[in-house]
């Protein structure tokens, strides 16, 4: 089994609640590793996040940037999450006014290749992750494959999210190997339904206004997902993490519940 991450993004609510009982949590499942999500609304420096994640035995490895705060600020995002220790810095969400249907998004684009590169220099990676709006068509194939076309991979590589890659409507373990050696952090997460069409991702919600009955998102290994399929073409593309993550809980469940069934399953899995 390839190594595992945590995406913090799942235990948002518990880390706001209590910031080092949730690490501590977290650590207890099994987790050794995390990706960051929204590190700097916190309210910690750089040393005090990394110290909080070393008392409780975890090591960040990458982390999730607002697209903003790269644009904007991107010397004091990249800084921020290089001092903690993260290797790989994603891109995790382009707003609307950004995407393939905007009037600019070739600038998008430049923006992305400008990050990458000074990522590069920085000497950390830069990665973009997928929801399924970029399975959308762009220039007679999809805006995904156009972005990884348009950027080469020394300055821009895959976070491929394998739920937003079903629902977009290709098979996760061939659109990861499409992409061998261009997808050193796979994001694994599962949903209890087939069918959902593409721009789904559009309605479940933020973090300040969920809406948990909108995308019935499951732990690992509860939903559709051919997960031992996935995890072996991750293997043969070159992965080096793969990241649990689960946007909003299982009905009845907490997101702490939820992250100990998905280490349960892929500890039980015979990969």
């Amino acid at each position: 089994m390839l190594p595992i991450m945590l995406q913090l993004y799942n235990v948002r609510d518990e880390l706001a609640r209590n910031f080092d009982a949730a690490l501590a949590q977290i650590a207890e499942i099994g987790y050794s590793h995390v990706e960051l999500a929204l590190a700097q609304a916190y309210g910690k420096s750089p040393e005090q996040f990394k110290a909080s994640l070393s008392a409780a035995g975890l090591t960040a490895v990458s982390a999730h940037v607002p697209f903003q705060d790269l644009r904007d600020r991107p010397e004091e995002a990249l800084a921020f999450h290089i001092e903690i220790g993260c290797k790989f810095i994603v891109i995790p969400y382009l707003a609307e006014e950004d995407r393939s249907t905007s009037p600019h998004y070739e600038d998008v684009k430049k923006t992305i290749a400008r990050l990458g590169e000074t990522a590069r220099k920085l000497g950390v990676t830069l990665l973009y992750h997928n929801h399924d709006f970029e399975f959308a068509q762009y220039k007679g194939k999809f805006a995904l494959d156009d972005l990884y076309d348009s950027i080469p991979p020394e300055i821009l590589q895959t976070e491929i999210d394998v739920c937003w890659a079903k629902v977009g409507g290709v098979d996760p373990a061939e659109y990861i190997r499409k992409y061998k050696n261009r997808a050193p952090v796979v994001h694994l997460k599962d949903f209890a339904a087939s069918g959902i069409g593409k721009g789904t991702s559009s309605l479940i919600g933020t973090a300040e206004n969920p809406q948990p009955e909108a995308f019935p998102f499951r732990a690992l290994g509860q939903g559709i997902q051919d997960f031992p399929k996935i995890i072996q073409a991750a293997q043969e593309a070159g992965t080096q993490w793969l990241v649990v993550e689960q946007d909003l809980p299982s009905p009845g469940k907490s997101p702490i519940e939820c992250a100990k069934e998905s280490w349960r399953f892929l500890q039980n899995l015979k990969i």
